[in-house]
């Protein structure tokens, strides 16, 4: 059983970016058809990451409906006689990406770790086997939807998932406002950590190559410097490597003082050969980092100085799709956004 917000749901058709046979595409699909505990969502607003930029290079292997950053209004959900799944009918929400087995939200039920962001059977909105949300309509299980506060405007909401990815870091470290740390790369994420993580430190500082993107950050408390005649004079506690680039953990590495930590956080379809030796001299410790927590992010949305709207560059309406992906790819770009509905709510 499904139940809409039927006025908000015309057809049994929609538009969708795709990403299938190596071919990049505005295809006409069918609605996802709900199973048991899913919410129809219909997409507002959805925002192009460079991780879309590598499945179409061939990382996961993924073909499908791309897109993991967006914000939608839920029109639906499969059971409306369960309160908890009706009460969410109507809200703007942003969707946690990793849709866990039901046993993966506690380690007492699930023999691998209990954590749905690792649970072996889950898969990834827009990444692993769930269509994304570079559509007019995407499903997402209920218990990933996070409501986005009054006070936070959609263009700020879509930057919830990368902004909660900066949220892991000091969920996965101790970091005080005496720790020093060096972000490594000014693209998307890299401002976005940058501006996330001088909220725990009074040290933060960000290493990149455009004047202009380090700009958007220099007023909010974080030191930045063009990496090309940078030579750090101390070494840092914590170097985050969100260069984009194979070659950035050896910049990392380093960079990272003994017994530092090196984050990883750059997802690149190449590798490239490695000095491991200063890890093991150095007593380094290396440390991934992917998703993180969206009710943190939304929190602090809703309550900080996080200008996060700054980093937008360029926004399309769906049907120009392949456009959008290929402003995504040209070099320097930050964020591009793909407008599914209107300001007046009309579909593009």
């Amino acid at each position: 059983m499904m139940t809409s917000l039927l006025e908000t749901v015309s057809g049994t058709t929609m538009q969708a970016l795709t990403w299938r046979n190596n071919q990049l595409s505005v295809e006409s699909l069918a609605l996802p058809v709900l199973a048991e505990g899913e919410a129809l969502i219909q997409v507002l607003t959805a925002g192009v990451c460079n991780t879309d930029l590598e499945l179409i290079q061939g990382y996961m292997g993924y073909e499908g409906t791309l897109g993991h950053e967006f914000v939608g209004q839920v029109v639906g959900v499969f059971d409306a006689n369960n309160p908890e799944q009706a009460s969410w009918l109507g809200k703007r929400v942003c969707v946690d990406i990793n849709a866990a087995c039901t046993l993966a939200t506690s380690p007492e039920h699930c023999d691998t770790c209990g954590h749905p962001h690792h649970c072996p059977t889950r898969t990834v909105i827009g990444i692993v086997n769930h269509d994304g949300g570079f559509a007019q309509y995407v499903k997402a299980p209920v218990r990933n939807l996070y409501e986005v506060p009054a006070n936070v405007s959609t263009d700020k909401a879509v930057f919830c998932e990368p902004l909660a990815a900066a949220f892991e870091i000091p969920e996965q470290l101790k970091i005080s406002p005496e720790t020093s740390i060096i972000v490594l790369g000014d693209g998307k994420l890299g401002l976005l950590i940058a501006m996330t993580l001088r909220l725990f430190s009074h040290n933060v500082t960000l290493s990149g190559k455009h004047a202009e993107k380090l700009a958007l950050v220099a007023d909010l408390g974080i030191t930045t410097v063009l990496s090309s005649s940078y030579k750090p004079t101390n070494l840092a506690d914590v170097v985050v490597e969100v260069t984009g680039t194979a070659s950035g953990l050896q910049q990392a590495i380093d960079w990272t003082k003994p017994r530092g930590t090196v984050v990883l956080k750059s997802t690149v379809a190449q590798g490239a050969a490695l000095n491991l030796a200063p890890v093991v001299i150095n007593e380094l410790t290396i440390l991934g980092s992917r998703c993180g927590p969206f009710d943190k992010a939304l929190e602090a949305l809703a309550t900080q100085n996080l200008p996060v709207d700054r980093l937008i560059q360029g926004r399309y309406p769906l049907p120009k799709g392949v456009e959008a992906i290929a402003h995504a790819k040209t070099k320097g770009t930050l964020k591009i956004l793909l407008d599914v509905v209107s300001a007046s709510g009309l579909e593009q």
